[in-house]
């Protein structure tokens, strides 16, 4: 069952109000700071039941973490239809590209799309993995049939971020099912789904239910977007149980890399889905209102369903980048081999506007 409906109220559109008073006043902008616009951050902030719960968890700050982990195990369980001993907490990715590449060997591949996230890729590379970049299709999506094509035997696992990133792009979700069936029967299979509660429909597609259907297959999620976490790093995987054991057990996840507060705020974020509604409604319809000023104005860009845009302004990003920078607004890193391509975070509609105004009067015709 999706975690949609488990824990939290309806899916309309609700309005900035509504969802300015439940963000923390910390999450507003002054007008003379700059406009951060570059990580993929939540501007809305948390639920507004995390502050008190990070309140209630202060006297728990004098002791180590010995049990209180599994009341937060148990709702992400509960939240994924999954059983305890599938849960990995934390912000895994670069761990568990450690550990992969650690087991694999010198001679241990790791394929990925490029350019992508890489903070999988990037644990396995120092360690001595062989990474294998297979560039984006046409559309700027995960280009399915070529990755296939580039999995061998000594392929230790396949990193797929879906909605990707920098694109914000997604998949079909049959053509991906049918696709993660496949390949996770010739590797290990790691789906990042960190931006997956921003599109349309999360149920039909999240690869958790192949999960729990026994494929060999982990799905990440992180609390650093939708649920504004950032600050916390908080995270966790749904695995099979033999691989999370096996993490597990080289201290992947364990209780003492954990702490108090951050067990207390994400319990607090996951079980307030009505605020994830909210902010996934206000996150579109600022992505709307970008994607229809950049298609007035003919420039390319993705079919973006993260909460950030990806667009070609006919400057160099580093150009374009300098500039906003300079007037107080700062974007996303540079992608190559798309050196001409930008990403935006969709930030408070106010510091949308400002920064659509500002990419539009100094980009130029493409």
């Amino acid at each position: 069952m999706s975690r949609r409906f488990l824990l939290g109220g309806g899916t309309g559109l609700a309005g900035a109000a509504l969802l300015g008073s439940a963000a923390p006043a910390t999450a507003r902008q002054t007008s003379s700071a700059p406009i951060r616009l570059s990580l993929n951050e939540n501007p809305w902030g948390p639920s507004p039941t995390v502050e008190p719960a990070i309140r209630s968890a202060l006297g728990r700050v004098n002791r180590y973490v010995e049990g209180e982990q599994n009341d937060l195990i148990a709702v992400i369980a509960a939240l994924e239809g999954v059983n305890p001993d599938q849960i990995i907490l934390g912000e895994v990715l670069a761990p568990l590209g450690l550990q992969l590449a650690l087991k694999g060997g010198a001679a241990s591949r790791f394929v990925y799309s490029a350019p992508g996230y890489a903070g999988f890729t990037d644990a396995a590379a120092a360690v001595g993995g062989r990474i294998v970049g297979v560039p984006l299709n046409d559309r700027l999506e995960n280009d399915l049939p070529a990755l296939l094509a580039a999995l061998e035997d000594r392929t230790e696992a396949l990193f797929l971020v879906n909605p990707h990133n920098p694109s914000g792009t997604v998949s079909d979700p049959a053509a991906l099912r049918a696709y993660l069936l496949e390949a996770s029967a010739k590797t290990l299979v790691i789906v990042d789904e960190a931006y997956l509660e921003y599109t349309d429909d999360f149920a039909g597609r999240t690869a958790v239910g192949l999960v729990r259907d026994g494929a060999n297959l982990v799905v990440f999620r992180t609390l650093a977007k939708v649920y504004g976490l950032a600050g916390l790093q908080a995270g966790y995987a749904v695995a099979p149980a033999a691989l999370a054991s096996e993490l597990k057990a080289k201290g992947v996840g364990a209780p003492h890399s954990l702490d108090q507060l951050t067990l207390a705020a994400s319990t607090a974020a996951l079980t307030d889905q009505a605020h994830v509604h909210r902010v996934a409604a206000e996150t579109a319809r600022e992505r709307d209102l970008w994607h229809a000023e950049l298609d007035a104005r003919g420039w390319p860009r993705t079919q973006s369903r993260a909460n950030f845009v990806f667009f070609r302004s006919g400057r160099p990003h580093a150009e374009l980048a300098a500039a906003l920078a300079a007037e107080g607004i700062i974007v996303g890193r540079a992608n190559p081999p798309l050196t001409d391509w930008t990403r935006v975070t969709l930030g408070l509609p106010e510091e949308n506007r400002r920064a659509r105004e500002a990419v539009l009067r100094l980009g130029r015709a493409v």
